[in-house]
């Protein structure tokens, strides 16, 4: 899955008839050429699965399950849709956002409410930040207290300067690489673990899973249930940093400039093919994890009555696993917490390099399309994101609270997204090239239940949303 990027002059984002390749036909063809949907998993299997919907778990017990399947599900489409008007054009999601009008000045409002986004995941990611640094801090403490100020800024200073000097290379392959071996590593594991229950004395049966499915959110729980529903699955951000490394990965160069031939619109259909490939495969991969974690908060923690709060998070994370295999998983699970909260980070650190810069060439200051420069802005960000995020875990110091924050944030700017990738698909899309009917059904629902999400959110924000 490292494929190169079939480019004369290394530059995927510039569409010549060199750069064309004919698309493979059928999954073992194809599966050489998947690979930005694994960078997507390594970003979602983090954060969203590890922290959100564990506790929500833990909160309600199997009586969400079905909303967890829900938010896995109901996003893919539109993920598929914007990536769908990449392939064909080139163009990275926040290129084609500020071409949605009404505009101020230079910028769209849709990338205005970006900037907003991006803001609250200082929050979200500084969160991920400081769930590395505890982890790290429990298995190796400095000075003796594993939660004490002291470990925990340590660690978040070699949680920081690690990223910066792992991916600073900046290499497609190094990270789609990178991303595969995290998300296996922590993936195998918890979902072993999650099916071995049944044999525990926290086990749960067929009774607990069918009454997740009914379809009710008890009292007390919407507020988790819309933040776990923003940040589970592809929330806003996945949706738009896969179109990045769509174009990375070479399906765009490998389709080519559109000469509007039947030629051109063969080869797009195939290369879509092999994207809808590649967002099932990471859609697999991140649903059975999500359950997987719902499940061990919702058999293990919630009976107990164990709540996940503050730099303690790990703590009680790490009981789920201690509680089923024994004291000496406590070490395993610490290395695994670090695997799923790093997979977050590795994906997430060149994914936002990549959307700032390309809003900063929205707005005039560099040219995206002059390489050097696009380069140069998004090593830079590679290096002062970790350190912004490192200080704001810091300053605030409470990883369930700063990542759902995130996850609010999140859902809230989904209903932008959705706007934007119908504008796109009727403005710049051939309606050769659209979907079939199934698949524009699907589109139609997801894009209704998100913007359903959206709305809650911003009633939620003003509290006007009930609980």
């Amino acid at each position: 899955m490292g494929t190169k990027v079939a480019t004369a002059n290394g530059d995927p984002y510039l569409l010549t008839a060199d750069g064309i390749k004919e698309p493979p036909t059928g999954w073992a063809g194809s599966l050489r050429y998947l690979g930005p949907g694994l960078i997507v998993s390594a970003s979602i299997v983090g954060s969203g699965e590890l922290i959100a919907t564990t506790a929500l778990g833990a909160k309600v017990g199997f009586v969400l399950l079905w909303m967890v399947i829900l938010s896995t599900a109901v996003k893919v489409a539109v993920q598929a849709e914007l990536a769908r008007w990449t392939i064909l054009t080139g163009k990275p999601a926040l290129t084609g956002f500020n071409e949605v009008p009404p505009k101020i000045g230079r910028i769209g409002w849709i990338n205005a409410l970006w900037i907003l986004m991006a803001l609250s995941k200082f929050l979200q990611i500084g969160g991920i930040v400081g769930g590395t640094a505890s982890a790290l801090s429990m298995l190796i403490p400095v000075g003796g207290d594993p939660l004490s100020a002291t470990s925990l800024g340590v660690w978040t200073a070699i949680v920081v300067a690690g990223s910066i000097a792992l991916l600073y290379s900046n290499s497609y392959s190094l990270i789609e690489r990178g991303a595969f071996a995290l998300v296996v590593v922590f993936s195998i594991a918890t979902v072993v673990i999650a099916l071995g229950l049944p044999f525990t004395p926290f086990s749960y049966g067929g009774t607990d899973v069918l009454s997740g499915l009914t379809f009710t959110i008890p009292a007390g729980a919407i507020g988790a249930a819309v933040a776990m529903f923003g940040i589970t699955g592809v929330g806003a951000d996945e949706i738009t940093f896969y179109t990045y490394w769509c174009v990375e990965k070479g399906y765009a160069r490998w389709v080519g400039p559109n000469d509007g031939s039947d030629e051109w619109k063969a080869r797009a259909q195939g290369w879509i093919r092999v994207m809808y490939k590649d967002v099932f495969v990471s859609w697999i991969i991140y649903t059975v994890g999500t359950l997987a974690f719902f499940i061990m908060g919702a058999a293990v923690l919630n009976p107990q009555g164990l709540v996940l709060e503050g730099n303690e998070m790990i703590t009680t994370l790490s009981q789920m696993y201690t509680d089923v295999i024994g004291e000496w998983a406590a070490i395993g699970f610490l290395i695994g917490a670090i695997a799923v909260l790093g997979s977050t980070l590795w994906a997430s650190i060149p994914s936002w390099s990549r959307m700032y810069t390309n809003v900063l060439a929205t707005l005039g200051v560099l040219d995206w399309n002059n390489q050097v420069a696009r380069e140069k802005w998004v090593r830079g960000f590679i290096v002062v994101l970790p350190i912004l995020w490192g200080a704001t875990y810091l300053s605030v110091s409470s990883p369930v609270v700063m990542v759902q924050i995130g996850g609010v944030a999140t859902g809230i700017f989904l209903p932008a997204v959705v706007v934007a990738t119908w504008y796109l698909r009727k403005t710049q899309v051939d309606p050769e090239l659209h979907g079939g009917r199934w698949f524009n059904v699907v589109l139609l629902i997801s894009s209704i239940a998100i913007t359903l999400l959206g709305i809650y959110s911003l009633l939620k924000v003003f509290g006007l949303g009930g609980d």
